[in-house]
């Protein structure tokens, strides 16, 4: 072969020894002497799969031979087949948890991450199979709510912590498919508190994170925690009944607005009282929690326009049923009154619909009429844009707006899950068990840490520099960008290198001025031949 591709090897393979993560396999998976490969070494090039082009397993050994994998890994491309990356899977999923961990401590340790702040949330990855006999020691597959809107396929669940600090997920735990995400959280709580070991550190979540025996367990253990109050608890009337002269205006800008005039950026105020939570027993302490009351000019905006939506959409099918009332569609009152709950279900204005239904008496065909109650959507309209969290923050330390600062991290969770199915291309899974499928989630949550920390690297280094944009990522548009994981590795990936032959070193073509530049801030030497 004349030449291979090299892509981002040299950088996945640099991050990944920089967190040792092969060493820390190998001590806890230890494999013969006489191995071709050791389990460390296989997860490293699984990893390296998944940064760049992800594959199944029966197509790895194909990849290995086109890419320079065995010039940057060592490894024999013939010696990635898929019975030994199950062997390497089994190996990981015996000691899934310590792996985690330890690796999740050695990132922290070596890139110094901030984790006083972790940002934590669950998502489902959907399985195809019927995985009727299970190891019982490892997360059973079963049936829940998908998120990818599949269900008729069962699911394992998947929960990871990121740092506030360049959004890393410093943590990852796989569960069952029907676990709940609220009973979760006391155990993930604990987790995080030993990888941090930050006296009270900050747990951020979703409206999961909020039950009375969570918040019990989180005072107990001196964890300080942010999330945001389910609408369905919120009382009836807070919002409608808050004073606009009491709320102030918080100084800041949503990532989506910078670059927008200041007169079109979403405006956010917050007002503050307090909470108190029951709990299911009389003899349950009664919690009290501060509640920031937030208003979002963005979401006020949005929910207006949604319920314009409705109720133009609503308008529509209510004239016609008007109109064809006691005609062949609707003849009866009967069929007259099931179309107009079908309109209000559908259409979601029961709230403020009001229909009548009369009969003629001279033909006893039905009459329909109907109008909406303005005052009930004027009530509704009042709690436009708001929402609540709560949070047990002192408030010498963090006051209502630094509360919404805070909590306005959570995004990156939900960003971080979106390059699991993304560029990571995590589609339905299909292994032979599940505990096969622990250990590949635990594979892609580690590539999904080096893909974090490759894009946490570069914009350090940018902003040592005084700088935030680079330019070059898009042919034919010198626009300056942020760059991303995904930006950096594509902007790489046609590195190519020349492979030994006739006496001669292998060899990796002059690159390009953009490639040179990422490679400068990510601190990898591209005139290596290894980076073992």
């Amino acid at each position: 072969m004349l030449e291979k591709r090299l892509g981002s090897l040299p950088v996945i393979a640099d991050f990944c020894r920089r967190i040792d993560i092969a060493g820390i396999i190998d001590e806890l998976c230890p494999i013969r002497d006489v191995a071709l490969a050791t389990h460390g070494q296989v997860i490293e090039v699984l990893i390296a799969n998944r940064l760049t082009n992800p594959s199944a397993m029966a197509g790895i050994c194909d990849w290995a031979r086109a890419w320079a994998v065995p010039e940057v890994y060592g490894i024999a491309a013939s010696a990635l087949g898929d019975d030994r990356l199950g062997r390497a899977l089994d190996a990981v999923a015996d000691n899934v948890d310590t792996i985690v961990g330890t690796v999740g401590a050695a990132a922290i340790d070596r890139f110094g991450i901030d984790v006083t702040r972790l940002h934590w949330d669950m998502t489902s990855i959907s399985l195809f199979g019927a995985y009727d006999h299970n190891d019982p020691d490892y997360p059973q597959p079963g049936w829940g709510h998908p998120k990818d809107r599949r269900p008729d396929l069962k699911q394992i669940q998947a929960g990871i912590a990121v740092s506030a600090d360049g959004a890393v997920p410093v943590f990852h735990q796989v569960y069952d498919g029907g676990a709940s995400e609220i009973t979760q959280v006391v155990d993930a709580m604990h987790a995080l508190q030993n990888l941090a070991d930050t006296p009270g550190f900050l747990m951020v979540g979703d409206s999961k994170l909020i039950s009375h025996a969570n918040i019990t367990a989180m005072t107990d253990a001196q964890v300080s925690f942010l999330a945001p109050l389910a609408a369905a608890r919120v009382p009836a009337g807070l919002f409608a009944n808050i004073d606009p002269g009491t709320t102030v205006a918080v100084d800041y800008v949503a990532q989506r607005d910078i670059r927008k005039p200041a007169g079109k950026r979403c405006a956010y105020r917050v007002t503050e009282d307090v909470m108190h939570l029951a709990g299911p027993r009389k003899t349950d302490p009664v919690h009290q929690v501060r509640r920031i009351l937030v208003h979002s000019s963005a979401n006020q905006h949005a929910a207006q326009a949604a319920r314009e939506l409705k109720l133009g959409k609503a308008r529509t099918e209510l004239d016609t049923l008007t109109r064809t009332a006691g005609t062949r569609h609707h003849p009866d009152t009967a069929a007259v009154t099931a179309k107009a709950a079908q309109i209000s279900k559908k259409r979601r204005v029961s709230a403020y619909l009001h229909t009548t239904i009369t009969t003629d008496p001279d033909t006893g065909k039905p009459a329909f009429a109907w109008h909406f109650d303005q005052a009930a959507i004027d009530t509704e309209a009042a709690t436009d844009g708001w929402y609540a969290l709560l949070t047990n923050l002192d408030p010498a330390t963090a006051d209502a707006a630094e509360v919404l600062r805070r909590y306005k991290g959570q995004n990156t969770v939900e960003q971080r899950y979106s390059t699991i199915k993304g560029p990571l291309a995590v589609a339905p899974i299909f292994l032979q068990t599940n505990r096969r499928i622990t250990a590949l989630i635990t594979v892609i949550c580690l590539a999904l840490l080096i893909f974090s920390l490759i894009e946490r690297e570069v914009r350090q280094h940018l902003a040592e520099q005084n700088q935030t944009d680079m330019v070059g990522f898009y042919a034919f548009d010198n626009r300056a960008v942020k760059p991303t994981a995904r930006l950096i590795l594509q902007a790489l990936h046609d590195l190519r290198l020349i492979p030994a032959h006739d006496r001669q070193p292998p060899k990796i073509p002059t690159p390009g001025w953009l490639q040179a530049q990422l490679l400068t801030h990510l601190k990898v030497d591209p005139t290596r031949p290894r980076w073992l």
